[in-house]
């Protein structure tokens, strides 16, 4: 395994909101950021495995492992994970949508495993949402994994609420674009938000793909990144769950004239690029 760290430049929270509010304004009519105490995210809709997402903030990018072994490959071993990325197909047997919710395991606790997979419904061709943890033992993913890891600490936060959204960008790209206009070098964020709206869940790949409009609520749980900064990376990536057996990959809103946001995050300190590709390509990125 090889790992590349990279320090992110780490704007504080406060220049983050006057940033994050501006370009969000351009996109949606109704924009409030403000920096907050975490809410206690084990409570609904979250259901965390830990209260915050604060300490030792890192993003991580890595491809068929362990997440127990990716904490420690970080030097954040117990810490908590969430993102995106696709389900261990080892231990299916068939692809699917992964959202990691993880405590991982630390020298005196073991770990706690809050994730989720989606895939496609054999039986009627619909969208099925299973918790990993009711089937499998194991902490495995695959394929493309951005992972937002941190101490899972209580802490201020970025809040950022947005409604009815005017513009062509989804949530998470029109945050991301704006972090790149502004401040040109590489700057990470994760975090979690919430949407009591409608979602939708490169032509080869839309053609292997399921799309399906997804009922409210969803928890969702970003990762991006605003520039690559040589590691070929994906910018950005977002998967949801739900707690009435819907998640999946978010691409958009369907209803962007009641569309709502709500959502906590924090930048991160580090990039690890774990096992970087030799090879690559640009499709299916997005």
């Amino acid at each position: 395994m090889s790992c590349a760290e990279y320090s992110f430049h780490v704007p504080s929270l406060e220049e983050l909101v006057g940033v994050l509010r501006k370009g969000l304004m351009d996109n949606f009519a109704d924009v409030q950021v403000s920096v907050v105490d975490c809410p206690n995210l084990t409570k609904e809709p979250f259901t965390f495995p830990v209260k915050g997402i604060c300490g030792k903030t890192r993003i991580a990018e890595a491809g068929v492992y362990d997440l127990n072994k990716i904490t420690k490959e970080i030097q954040l071993p117990g810490a908590f994970v969430l993102g995106a990325g696709a389900g261990p197909f080892p231990t299916l047997g068939f692809n699917s949508e992964f959202m990691p919710v993880v405590q991982t395991e630390s020298e005196h606790k073991p770990p706690v495993n809050g994730s989720y997979f989606a895939h496609v419904n054999s039986a009627d061709g619909g969208c099925l949402l299973e918790k990993y943890s009711e089937k499998y033992h194991d902490l495995g993913f695959a394929l493309l994994a951005n992972l937002f890891a941190s101490e899972g600490q209580p802490g201020k936060v970025i809040e950022v609420k947005s409604k009815r959204r005017t513009g062509k960008l989804n949530f998470v790209t029109c945050m991301r674009q704006t972090l790149e206009k502004h401040y040109g070098g590489p700057v990470g964020m994760g975090g979690t938000f919430f949407s009591s709206c409608p979602l939708n869940s490169d032509e080869d790949v839309n053609k292997w793909l399921r799309f399906y409009e997804m009922k409210a609520p969803l928890v969702c749980l970003p990762v991006f990144i605003s520039r690559d900064p040589g590691f070929d990376l994906r910018l950005e990536h977002t998967h949801c769950f739900s707690h009435h057996g819907e998640g999946g990959h978010y691409h958009y809103d369907n209803t962007p004239d009641i569309v709502e946001y709500l959502g906590y995050f924090l930048p991160a300190e580090f990039l690890y690029r774990i096992d970087q590709p030799t090879e690559t390509h640009s499709f299916g990125q997005d």
